[in-house]
Protein backbone atom coordinates (compact mmCIF):
# COMPACT_ATOMS: atom_id res chain seq x y z
CA UNK A 1 0.00 0.00 0.00
CA UNK A 2 1.02 3.38 -0.51
CA UNK A 3 1.56 6.21 1.70
CA UNK A 4 -1.09 8.35 0.34
CA UNK A 5 -3.48 5.09 -0.03
CA UNK A 6 -2.75 4.42 4.07
CA UNK A 7 -3.60 7.91 4.95
CA UNK A 8 -7.04 7.85 2.89
CA UNK A 9 -7.90 4.61 3.96
CA UNK A 10 -6.34 4.48 7.29
CA UNK A 11 -4.23 7.03 9.48
CA UNK A 12 -5.74 10.96 8.37
CA UNK A 13 -9.41 9.17 10.01
CA UNK A 14 -7.27 9.10 13.38
CA UNK A 15 -4.21 11.78 12.63
CA UNK A 16 -5.32 14.56 14.16
CA UNK A 17 -5.54 12.52 17.68
CA UNK A 18 -2.32 10.54 17.33
CA UNK A 19 -0.45 13.90 17.26
CA UNK A 20 -2.05 15.75 20.20
CA UNK A 21 -3.54 18.71 21.62
CA UNK A 22 -3.66 21.26 18.94
CA UNK A 23 -2.48 24.01 20.40
CA UNK A 24 0.03 22.70 22.79
CA UNK A 25 1.79 21.37 19.14
CA UNK A 26 1.38 24.91 17.65
CA UNK A 27 3.11 26.38 20.65
CA UNK A 28 6.17 24.23 20.73
CA UNK A 29 6.50 24.53 16.92
CA UNK A 30 6.71 28.50 17.29
CA UNK A 31 9.09 28.63 20.39
CA UNK A 32 10.94 25.87 18.02
CA UNK A 33 11.03 28.46 15.20
CA UNK A 34 11.94 31.40 17.34
CA UNK A 35 14.44 29.83 19.18
CA UNK A 36 16.24 29.24 15.48
CA UNK A 37 15.85 32.59 14.64
CA UNK A 38 13.20 31.42 11.88
CA UNK A 39 10.91 35.03 11.50
CA UNK A 40 10.16 36.41 8.43
CA UNK A 41 13.33 38.93 6.82
CA UNK A 42 12.06 39.72 3.10
CA UNK A 43 8.97 38.57 1.61
CA UNK A 44 7.79 36.40 4.32
CA UNK A 45 6.39 33.41 2.34
CA UNK A 46 6.42 29.94 3.39
CA UNK A 47 6.44 26.62 2.15
CA UNK A 48 5.10 23.64 4.09
CA UNK A 49 5.78 20.53 2.53
CA UNK A 50 3.37 17.19 3.91
CA UNK A 51 1.38 19.98 6.60
CA UNK A 52 -0.73 17.83 7.99
CA UNK A 53 -3.57 19.46 9.93
CA UNK A 54 -1.51 22.38 9.88
CA UNK A 55 0.56 22.20 13.53
CA UNK A 56 3.58 23.87 11.95
CA UNK A 57 1.20 26.18 8.95
CA UNK A 58 -0.52 27.83 11.89
CA UNK A 59 2.73 28.14 14.14
CA UNK A 60 4.62 29.85 10.94
CA UNK A 61 1.31 31.95 9.98
CA UNK A 62 0.83 32.97 14.27
CA UNK A 63 4.72 34.16 13.25
CA UNK A 64 3.62 36.74 10.85
CA UNK A 65 4.60 33.87 7.66
CA UNK A 66 1.98 33.66 4.87
CA UNK A 67 2.01 29.84 4.04
CA UNK A 68 1.22 27.65 1.19
CA UNK A 69 0.28 24.85 3.00
CA UNK A 70 0.69 21.50 1.57
CA UNK A 71 -0.91 18.12 1.07
CA UNK A 72 -2.05 14.86 -0.67
CA UNK A 73 -4.53 13.64 1.89
CA UNK A 74 -8.54 14.91 1.27
CA UNK A 75 -9.34 14.88 5.43
CA UNK A 76 -6.29 16.46 6.36
CA UNK A 77 -6.42 19.22 3.84
CA UNK A 78 -10.01 20.11 5.10
CA UNK A 79 -9.04 20.00 8.58
CA UNK A 80 -6.00 22.25 7.84
CA UNK A 81 -7.95 24.74 6.06
CA UNK A 82 -10.35 24.70 9.40
CA UNK A 83 -7.58 25.07 11.57
CA UNK A 84 -6.20 28.14 9.59
CA UNK A 85 -9.59 29.82 8.54
CA UNK A 86 -8.79 33.75 8.83
CA UNK A 87 -4.87 33.37 8.95
CA UNK A 88 -2.43 34.51 5.56
CA UNK A 89 -2.60 30.87 4.66
CA UNK A 90 -3.08 29.22 1.27
CA UNK A 91 -3.83 25.11 1.53
CA UNK A 92 -3.52 23.39 -1.58
CA UNK A 93 -3.82 20.05 -1.98
CA UNK A 94 -1.11 18.40 -3.45
CA UNK A 95 1.48 15.90 -3.78
CA UNK A 96 5.04 17.26 -2.48
CA UNK A 97 6.85 15.49 -5.49
CA UNK A 98 5.32 18.60 -7.61
CA UNK A 99 7.47 20.90 -6.62
CA UNK A 100 7.45 22.55 -10.10
CA UNK A 101 4.64 24.93 -9.64
CA UNK A 102 5.95 26.39 -6.27
CA UNK A 103 9.64 27.40 -7.79
CA UNK A 104 8.60 30.65 -8.79
CA UNK A 105 6.90 31.63 -5.14
CA UNK A 106 10.86 31.83 -4.58
CA UNK A 107 10.39 31.30 -0.87
CA UNK A 108 12.43 32.76 2.28
CA UNK A 109 11.30 29.29 4.20
CA UNK A 110 10.44 25.85 3.49
CA UNK A 111 9.52 23.21 6.26
CA UNK A 112 8.91 19.45 5.78
CA UNK A 113 8.28 18.50 9.01
CA UNK A 114 6.99 15.43 10.96
CA UNK A 115 7.74 11.98 8.81
CA UNK A 116 7.07 12.97 5.53
CA UNK A 117 10.14 12.73 3.69
CA UNK A 118 10.06 9.13 4.49
CA UNK A 119 7.08 8.65 2.59
CA UNK A 120 8.77 9.25 -0.86
CA UNK A 121 9.52 6.27 -2.93
CA UNK A 122 13.29 5.76 -2.86
CA UNK A 123 16.44 7.62 -3.09
CA UNK A 124 16.11 9.11 -6.33
CA UNK A 125 12.88 10.52 -5.24
CA UNK A 126 15.07 12.31 -2.20
CA UNK A 127 17.59 13.30 -4.39
CA UNK A 128 14.96 14.93 -6.73
CA UNK A 129 12.56 16.49 -4.08
CA UNK A 130 15.86 18.28 -1.87
CA UNK A 131 16.70 19.79 -5.50
CA UNK A 132 13.18 21.15 -5.78
CA UNK A 133 13.17 22.41 -2.80
CA UNK A 134 16.11 23.85 -2.65
CA UNK A 135 15.08 26.11 -6.21
CA UNK A 136 12.32 26.65 -4.96
CA UNK A 137 13.97 28.91 -2.20
CA UNK A 138 15.16 32.63 -2.28
CA UNK A 139 18.99 33.26 -2.42
CA UNK A 140 18.65 33.68 1.41
CA UNK A 141 16.66 30.79 1.92
CA UNK A 142 16.29 28.17 4.55
CA UNK A 143 15.23 24.67 5.00
CA UNK A 144 13.74 22.85 7.81
CA UNK A 145 13.33 19.00 7.67
CA UNK A 146 12.76 16.36 9.93
CA UNK A 147 12.52 12.75 9.56
CA UNK A 148 12.81 9.67 11.47
CA UNK A 149 16.34 7.83 11.53
CA UNK A 150 15.64 4.12 10.20
CA UNK A 151 18.99 2.99 8.94
CA UNK A 152 19.50 1.01 12.48
CA UNK A 153 16.90 -1.58 12.70
CA UNK A 154 15.06 -2.32 16.07
CA UNK A 155 14.37 -5.96 16.50
CA UNK A 156 12.53 -7.78 18.57
CA UNK A 157 10.35 -6.22 21.10
CA UNK A 158 11.68 -3.03 20.06
CA UNK A 159 9.89 -3.06 16.64
CA UNK A 160 6.86 -2.39 18.90
CA UNK A 161 6.22 1.19 19.54
CA UNK A 162 3.36 2.69 21.74
CA UNK A 163 2.31 5.21 19.79
CA UNK A 164 -0.70 6.62 21.92
CA UNK A 165 -3.76 5.67 24.05
CA UNK A 166 -6.76 6.77 26.05
CA UNK A 167 -9.96 4.94 27.48
CA UNK A 168 -11.43 4.94 23.38
CA UNK A 169 -8.60 3.88 21.19
CA UNK A 170 -5.10 2.04 21.52
CA UNK A 171 -2.51 2.73 19.16
CA UNK A 172 0.86 0.92 18.11
CA UNK A 173 3.06 0.63 15.50
CA UNK A 174 4.97 -2.44 14.52
CA UNK A 175 8.30 -2.40 12.53
CA UNK A 176 9.43 -4.98 9.93
CA UNK A 177 12.95 -3.96 8.14
CA UNK A 178 13.78 -4.75 4.90
CA UNK A 179 17.41 -3.59 3.20
CA UNK A 180 16.07 -0.16 1.50
CA UNK A 181 12.56 -0.23 3.29
CA UNK A 182 10.74 -0.46 6.49
CA UNK A 183 7.00 -1.82 6.35
CA UNK A 184 5.04 0.27 9.19
CA UNK A 185 1.93 -1.24 10.33
CA UNK A 186 -0.47 1.00 12.16
CA UNK A 187 -2.24 -1.08 14.73
CA UNK A 188 -5.45 0.71 15.85
CA UNK A 189 -7.82 -0.89 18.64
CA UNK A 190 -11.01 1.01 18.93
CA UNK A 191 -13.74 1.11 21.48
CA UNK A 192 -16.68 0.13 20.71
CA UNK A 193 -20.40 -0.80 22.58
CA UNK A 194 -19.54 -4.43 21.63
CA UNK A 195 -16.02 -4.15 23.06
CA UNK A 196 -13.15 -3.53 20.81
CA UNK A 197 -12.70 -3.52 17.11
CA UNK A 198 -9.56 -4.08 15.41
CA UNK A 199 -8.49 -1.98 12.24
CA UNK A 200 -4.88 -2.20 10.37
CA UNK A 201 -3.13 -0.84 7.54
CA UNK A 202 0.57 -1.13 6.66
CA UNK A 203 3.01 0.58 4.11
CA UNK A 204 6.49 1.42 3.30
CA UNK A 205 8.74 4.00 4.64
CA UNK A 206 12.56 4.32 3.03
CA UNK A 207 15.42 4.09 5.75
CA UNK A 208 17.31 7.38 4.97
CA UNK A 209 20.70 8.02 7.01
CA UNK A 210 20.84 11.17 8.15
CA UNK A 211 24.48 11.46 6.81
CA UNK A 212 23.38 11.31 2.89
CA UNK A 213 20.66 13.85 3.13
CA UNK A 214 23.62 16.26 5.18
CA UNK A 215 25.33 15.25 1.94
CA UNK A 216 23.46 15.91 -0.58
CA UNK A 217 22.33 19.30 0.41
CA UNK A 218 25.67 20.18 0.63
CA UNK A 219 26.26 19.17 -2.68
CA UNK A 220 23.86 21.68 -3.52
CA UNK A 221 25.37 23.98 -2.38
CA UNK A 222 23.43 24.31 1.14
CA UNK A 223 24.97 25.61 4.21
CA UNK A 224 24.53 23.03 7.31
CA UNK A 225 23.49 25.21 10.77
CA UNK A 226 21.62 22.30 12.48
CA UNK A 227 21.98 18.65 12.27
CA UNK A 228 20.58 16.69 15.22
CA UNK A 229 18.37 14.84 17.15
CA UNK A 230 15.19 17.06 18.75
CA UNK A 231 12.29 15.39 19.89
CA UNK A 232 13.10 11.83 18.57
CA UNK A 233 13.35 13.10 15.01
CA UNK A 234 16.45 13.92 12.76
CA UNK A 235 16.40 17.86 12.58
CA UNK A 236 18.09 19.44 9.67
CA UNK A 237 17.86 23.01 9.26
CA UNK A 238 20.11 24.06 5.80
CA UNK A 239 20.30 28.00 4.33
CA UNK A 240 21.27 28.87 1.03
CA UNK A 241 23.64 31.41 2.54
CA UNK A 242 26.83 31.02 4.62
Amino acid sequence: MTAKDHYANHLSTFYSWMVGDFKSGVQKQKEFFKSQGIIPKRSGTAIDLGAGNGIQTVALAELDFHVHAIDFDENLVQELKKNSYGMSVSVIRDDIRNLGPYIKLQAELIVCCGDTLTHLENLDEVTSFLDGCVKALDPEGVFVLTFRDYSIPLEGAHRFIPVKSDEQRILTCVLDYEKEYVNVTDLLYEKAETGWNQKVSSYKKIRINPSVIVQQLSNIGMTIKVNEVLNRLHTIIASKST
